[in-house]
C-alpha cells in the first residue's frame, strides 16, 4: 500500500528505513541535476539506504517501485547537494565564536565590533576575531596597533585580515610577543614598520607567526563547539560535502570522531596542511578513502606558494602596479616545491597549491611539471589552489598537466575594487579567467574559501554568472567575457568539486548509486532573473536520503 507522507513523517521513515532497505520516492519537485552527460531535469526521485535508484516522472517510478513511500517535495526546486571545493571548516567555526569584522564599511565601525566584543567576553584572556579590509575604508591603508589599542588596550588582540594573510596586534599583544625594532622579518612573511622601522601593528604572511606563537591553543571542548558550530553553517547553506583546505592533526581527529559519533553532517574531504610534521603523522597509514560511509577523506596535502593579493603578498613576475619595487612573497622556489610534492605524490596523496600571483602560478606549474617528469603521470588529480593572477602563456600548462584550477567566484566580484589597481590593465586579463580556464578543457573546482568570504554558495553562484557585486554593478559585470552559464557554475559546484575530491563516483550529482545529497530551494535557480540568484533560500538539505537541515526548524 502506498502511503503519502509529510516531509517530517518522511525524514523519519527514510532514517529507519535504512535498516530494511525500503524505497521511497520523493516526488513532486522541480528537480535539476549536472550529468557527464549534461543537465538532467526530473519530477521525482527514488532513494533506497541512501543512495539515488533513478530519477524520472512520478508514474514511472512508481511503476518500478510500487511499494515505495512517497515524500511530497511540495514544488520546490531540486538540486545536488553542494561542494566547497575550497574552504577551512574549523576556521568558519572559528569565525562563529569570535569577533567577526567581515564586510565592515570603516575602520570606526572594525573597532567599535572590537570593543564591544571584549566588553561582552571580559573573560577571554585574548581578543582574537577575523575578517577586517583596509580596502572597504575611506583610510584604505593598514591599520595599526595604536589605532587598536583605542578598542582595546589590556588586554592582547589579535584580528587576522579578511583572507587570513595578514594580521592586526595591538600593543599589548606586540609586547607579549616580544616585537621590536629589531624584530627580523622572517622568510616569507613582512612585518608592517613606520618610518622609523618599528612594527606598526600588521604581521604579513609567515610573519604572523611571531605573534600567534604566544596565543594559548584551544582545548579540546572550544574545537568540538567549533567544528559542531561550522557544520551547523554548512548544511543550512545546501553544502553536502566541503574540501577542508589545510587540516591538522588535532581537526582530523575529531572530524573522525564526529563521524563515529554519526554527528558529520556533511562530507569532508581533507587536505593536510603542509608536507612536515603534520604531514608524517597524519599520512602514517596512508591516504583515509571513503570513511564512515563516505563521510571523511584525507588524500590531498595543502602548500603555499605565497600570499594574498589584498595585502600585496601575492607573488608577482613584476612589481605591483600600485607598489613599485614591491613583487610580493614567494615562499619557496620551484625545486623546493618539487621536492615537497615530489614527497607527498610518492605517497599516493594528491598535492593542492595555493597561488594567487602569477609568479606564484608559474612556480608551482615548473614544480609540478618537474615531479610529473621524474615520476610520471599518477592520476592523482593535482590542483592550484586560487589560480588567480596568471600569466596568459602560463593558462595551456594547466591543461598540458592536468591541473584542477580550483577557483572561488566570490574572489573576483570582492577583489574587483581594488585587483586592477594591484596588477595593472595587462595583467588582469590574466585573473579569475574562468571562461579562459573553461575553453581549453581545464576542470574547474569551485568554492568559496570561507571564513574568507561568506560561506553561502549561493554568492558564489550569482558570481559566477554575473560577474557583479549585489546591486548588479558594473552593468553587464566585471571583464564579462569570463562569465559561466548557469549550468558550468552548478557543474562547478558540484561535479567539478566531487571531481577534484576523486567523489565523482558517489556524489556531486543524483544519478543511479550515488549517495542520495540534495537540497530543496525556495525557487528555480536556473529560471529566475540572475540578479536573484544570491538571494535563493535553501529550504531543506538532505544527506545520504537523510534530512539534516530544515528551515524554521533548526
Amino acid at each position: 500500500m502506498i502511503r503519502t507522507l509529510t516531509l517530517i513523517v518522511g525524514l523519519l521513515f527514510l532514517i529507519s528505513c535504512g535498516k530494511d532497505t525500503q524505497t521511497s520516492i520523493f516526488h513532486n519537485v522541480n528537480g535539476y541535476s549536472n550529468s557527464p552527460s549534461g543537465l538532467i531535469t526530473f519530477d521525482a526521485i527514488a532513494i533506497s539506504e541512501g543512495k539515488v535508484l533513478e530519477t524520472g516522472s512520478r508514474e514511472a517510478l512508481l511503476d518500478s517501485y510500487p511499494d515505495a513511500d512517497l515524500i511530497d517535495g511540495e514544488g520546490n526546486t531540486m538540486l545536488p547537494g553542494l561542494i566547497d571545493a575550497h574552504a577551512h571548516v574549523m576556521g568558519l567555526g572559528d569565525a562563529v565564536l569570535n569577533v567577526n569584522l567581515m564586510g565592515l564599511a570603516s575602520l570606526e565601525s572594525t573597532l567599535e565590533a572590537v570593543a564591544g566584543y571584549s566588553r561582552e567576553y571580559e573573560d577571554l584572556e585574548w581578543i582574537r576575531g577575523r575578517g577586517w579590509n583596509q580596502v572597504l575604508w575611506e583610510e584604505n591603508r593598514f591599520p595599526t596597533a595604536a589605532e587598536l589599542d583605542i578598542a582595546v588596550s589590556d588586554r592582547p588582540v589579535w584580528l587576522r585580515r579578511v583572507d587570513g594573510h595578514a594580521g592586526w596586534a595591538n600593543s599589548r599583544a606586540l609586547e607579549l610577543a616580544g616585537i621590536t625594532r629589531d624584530t627580523p622579518d622572517p622568510d616569507g612573511g613582512a612585518i608592517i614598520r613606520d618610518e622609523n622601522g618599528d612594527a606598526t601593528g600588521v604581521f604579513i604572511d609567515r610573519a604572523m607567526g611571531l605573534i600567534e606563537r604566544h596565543i594559548p591553543e584551544q582545548d579540546e571542548q572550544y574545537r568540538a563547539t567549533a567544528l559542531g558550530a561550522a557544520l551547523e553553517e554548512i548544511r543550512r547553506m545546501g553544502m553536502t560535502g566541503v574540501h577542508d583546505a589545510g587540516t591538522g592533526v588535532e581537526a582530523f581527529n575529531l572530524m573522525k570522531q564526529f563521524a563515529d559519533d554519526g554527528k558529520l553532517t556533511a562530507r569532508i574531504y581533507g587536505m593536510i596542511g603542509g608536507s612536515g610534521e603534520v604531514f608524517d603523522e597524519l599520512s602514517a597509514d596512508g591516504p583515509v578513502i571513503g570513511y564512515a560511509g563516505d563521510r571523511l577523506y584525507l588524500r590531498s596535502v595543502k602548500l603555499y606558494s605565497d600570499g594574498a593579493l589584498g595585502s600585496r603578498g601575492a607573488a608577482l613576475i613584476e612589481d605591483y602596479s600600485d607598489d613599485p619595487g614591491n613583487r610580493g612573497l614567494l615562499f619557496n622556489d620551484a625545486d623546493e616545491f618539487t621536492q615537497m610534492i615530489g614527497k607527498v605524490a610518492s605517497k599516493g596523496y594528491q598535492v593542492g597549491v595555493h597561488a594567487i600571483g602569477d609568479r606564484g602560478n608559474r612556480t608551482v606549474l615548473e614544480a609540478f611539471a618537474n615531479v610529473r617528469e621524474k615520476q610520471g603521470n599518477q592520476g592523482l588529480r593535482h590542483r592550484i589552489e586560487h589560480s588567480q593572477i596568471v600569466n596568459l602563456d602560463d593558462v595551456p600548462r594547466f591543461k598540458e598537466l592536468d591541473i584542477i584550477a580550483s577557483m572561488q567566484p566570490t574572489h573576483a566580484t570582492s577583489d574587483m575594487n581594488m585587483a586592477e589597481d594591484r596588477v595593472g590593465p595587462v595583467r588582469i586579463r590574466g585573473a579569475y579567467a574562468w571562461r579562459t580556464f573553461l575553453d581549453q578543457g581545464t576542470v574547474i573546482a569551485a568554492g568559496s574559501d570561507f571564513p574568507v568570504e561568506l560561506s553561502n554558495p549561493f554568492h558564489g553562484l550569482y558570481s559566477a554568472v554575473t560577474r557583479a557585486d549585489h546591486a548588479g554593478n558594473p552593468e553587464g559585470g566585471w571583464y564579462p567575457e569570463q562569465i559561466l552559464t548557469r549550468e558550468e557554475a552548478l557543474h562547478g559546484f558540484t561535479l567539478g568539486a566531487a571531481y577534484a575530491g576523486h567523489m565523482e563516483d558517489v556524489t556531486g550529482s543524483l544519478e543511479p548509486g550515488k549517495w542520495a545529497d540534495f537540497i530543496l530551494i525556495d525557487r528555480d535557480y536556473f529560471e529566475i532573473p540572475e540578479e536573484e540568484i544570491w538571494r535563493i533560500r535553501v529550504l531543506e538539505t538532505w544527506l545520504a536520503g537523510e534530512r539534516v537541515y530544515q528551515a524554521g526548524m533548526y
